[in-house]
C-alpha cells in the first residue's frame, strides 16, 4: 500500500490529538533509575483458546476492517484466523483512553507515551510476556526498553511505530536548506511572522532540546526532565518565540495547507504532513536539525484485568507481523516497528526510507515524547522535576 492522500487524511484528524503528548527519549533510559514506583502485577504465561472477542481502544487508522477505506482491512483476516471478533473504539485523546481502560471494558489500547506511564503506574495495564509474541523479536532495537513502556526490567508495551517532529520548510521562500532550529527560536530570524509552532504543552520539550545544544550550562540531559530552573529557561525561550511565530497549529490539515501554500515558510511538523503537502503540489521539504528533535511512538498495552487475554495476545502478535505492521504504518503515516515491514515490495521499502524506519542513527537524535513527572526520568534524585500540570500552566502563560 503506498502513501496516498486519502489514507493519511483519514488519520490526520486523530493524529493532531494523538501526538499532543506521546513518550520516549533519544537514548534508551534505564527505567530502573527513574524512581517511578509501579504495582507488581503478573504477566501471562501461556496463550489459551480464543475467548471469541477482543475489545480495543485505538487511534484512527490502527485497527481497520475496510469500513473506512476498502483498501485498509487487516481485521477481517485476523477474525477469520483466530475466531476473535474485534470490537474497536476509536480514541479521541490520551485522557479519554486512560479513562476507558480504567472502566474495565477494554482488553487493549494503542497507548501514546503520555498515557502509557499513567496506565503502568496506576496498575491499569499488565507487563507483557514477549516470549508469547514471536513477532516481537523483529521489532527494531530502538523501540525496545524505552522509559515510556518498560519499567523495572518489564515490558508493558509492544511497539507499533514511531516518527520524528521535523523542521518543514517551503523551498519557494527558503532558498537554502536549514540545518538548525535557530530560525524558529532566535530573535534575528529572517522568518519572523512566517513560522509555525506546535500548539501543546509538550512543545516545551522542543525548547528544551534547543537549549541542550545552545545553553549546555543549564544541565538539561533529557528534555522531559526539567527542574524549576530549567523549565523557567525553556519558558523564557518560548516567550521569545511567541513574538516571532506566525501561527500555532494542532490541526494537521491546517499545517498541510499553511506550509504548502507558503503562508508559513517553515515550522515544526511531521513527515506525513510533508508528504501530503508535496502531494498537493507544495514545494515542501523537511530536515532533522543538528540539535536533534522530539518525536513520538505508540505501543499496544493489555489491560491488567483483561477479560479476553488470549485474543488480546493474538492481536498483539498479529498486528506486529511484518505484513500487518506495514499496513498500519503506511495507513497512519509513521515508521513501522517491525524491521521486516520494510521488505517484500518496493512500496514498503520506499515508505521505510521516507520515515527512516530502520535508521537508528537518525532516531538516536530524536527524543520520543514522554509525559513529564516529578520523578526525574533522567535519573536525578537530588531534585524534583516539573510535571505535566506545571507544563500546562506554563504553556498558558507563554501564549498569553
Amino acid at each position: 500500500m503506498k502513501i496516498t492522500k486519502a489514507l493519511p487524511l483519514a488519520a490526520l484528524a486523530s493524529l493532531s490529538l494523538v501526538l499532543a503528548g506521546c513518550g520516549g527519549d533519544a537514548s534508551t533510559t534505564d527505567s530502573g533509575t527513574t524512581g517511578i514506583q509501579v504495582p507488581d502485577l503478573p504477566m501471562a504465561t501461556e496463550i489459551g483458546e480464543s475467548e471469541g472477542q477482543v475489545n480495543i481502544i485505538a487511534w484512527a487508522g490502527f485497527v481497520e476492517d475496510g469500513s473506512t477505506n476498502p483498501d485498509a482491512d487487516w481485521v477481517s483476516a485476523f477474525e477469520e484466523e483466530t475466531k476473535c471478533q474485534v470490537n474497536r473504539k476509536v480514541g479521541a485523546t490520551s485522557d479519554e483512553m486512560v479513562q476507558l481502560m480504567r472502566s474495565g471494558e477494554y482488553d487493549l489500547v494503542s497507548a501514546s507515551g503520555d498515557a502509557s506511564l499513567r496506565l503502568i503506574a496506576g496498575g491499569d495495564v499488565a507487563p507483557i510476556n514477549t516470549d508469547l509474541i514471536p513477532n516481537f523479536g523483529n521489532i527494531v532495537d530502538g523501540l525496545k526498553g524505552q522509559v515510556y513502556d518498560t519499567l523495572n526490567g518489564k515490558s508493558y508495551g509492544v511497539p507499533i511505530g514511531r516518527g520524528a517532529n521535523v523542521l518543514m520548510y517551503n523551498t519557494d521562500h527558503v532558498a537554502q536548506a536549514p540545518d538548525s532550529w535557530a530560525p524558529l527560536w532566535e530573535e534575528d530570524t529572517d522568518y519572523a511572522g512566517k513560522t509555525m509552532a506546535y500548539d501543546s504543552p509538550i512543545y516545551i520539550a522542543d525548547a528544551a532540546v534547543y537549549l541542550m545544544a545552545t545553553q549546555p550550562d543549564l544541565g538539561i540531559t533529557n528534555p522531559y526532565a526539567l527542574d524549576e530552573e530549567q523549565l523557567a529557561a525553556a519558558v523564557e525561550l518560548l516567550k521569545t518565540q511567541n513574538g516571532l511565530v506566525g501561527e500555532y497549529w494542532n490541526d494537521a490539515l491546517k499545517a498541510v495547507s499553511s506550509i504548502s501554500s507558503g503562508t508559513a515558510h517553515m515550522g515544526t511538523g511531521w513527515q506525513v504532513i510533508v508528504n501530503l503537502a508535496q502531494g498537493d503540489g507544495g514545494k515542501v521539504e523537511s530536515v532533522l536539525p543538528k540539535e536533534g528533535a522530539t518525536g513520538w511512538s505508540d505501543t499496544w498495552m493489555i489491560a491488567a484485568e483483561s477479560k479476553n487475554p488470549n485474543c488480546a495476545y493474538k492481536w498483539m502478535d498479529y498486528a506486529s507481523s511484518a505484513e500487518v505492521n506495514a499496513q498500519i504504518s503506511q495507513n497512519f503515516g509513521m515508521a513501522p516497528a517491525n524491521a521486516l515491514a520494510c521488505e517484500g515490495s518496493e512500496a514498503n521499502a520506499a515508505h521505510c526510507e521516507t520515515f527512516h524506519a530502520t535508521d537508528e542513527d537518525y532516531y538516536k537524535q530524536v527524543w520520543m515524547w514522554t509525559t513529564p513527572v516529578e520523578q526525574c526520568v533522567d535519573g536525578r534524585t537530588d531534585v524534583t522535576c516539573t510535571n505535566y500540570q506545571e507544563w500546562t500552566k506554563a504553556w498558558t502563560e507563554i501564549k498569553g
